[in-house]
């Protein structure tokens, strides 16, 4: 009989550490996949993708939504509507500043799906 890892809840993505081994050494269990799915989903788009990106290498850890939408040949609320996806998978966060929403990258999700994803080097090619 094999050894699964914990399934990991909603409340465990931003734990510290990563919340199971990677894909490549055993298998995660359903519960873990399930709550983790929205996210690989949410970045399966190119736009979201692009999104994130900016978002996690900005600057300053954050950035405004008025620096975002200039950057694509879409409108605001189009943007707008792949920024609800991102914090709907909990991907990042929102704060309302004044008239702007600043986003910034929830790093612990991120460590989670870096994780996963994560294969080791073979010791010998």
């Amino acid at each position: 009989m094999s050894k699964q890892a914990p399934a990991l809840t909603l409340a465990d993505l931003n734990a510290g550490k990563p919340c199971c081994a990677p894909i490549s050494e055993q298998r995660i269990p359903a519960e873990t996949a399930a709550v983790l799915a929205p996210a690989f989903k949410a970045l399966g788009d190119p736009v979201r993708l692009q999104l994130m990106s900016m978002i996690a290498s900005a600057p300053a850890g954050e950035i405004c939504v008025c620096d975002l939408t200039p950057e694509f040949d879409l409108s605001g609320p189009t943007i707008s509507h792949h920024l609800k996806t991102l914090r709907e998978a909990g991907l990042v966060d929102a704060e309302r500043r004044g008239t702007w929403v600043y986003y910034r990258a929830r790093s612990g999700i991120m460590r989670h799906l870096a994780s996963l994803l994560h294969i080791g080097t073979p010791a010998s090619v």
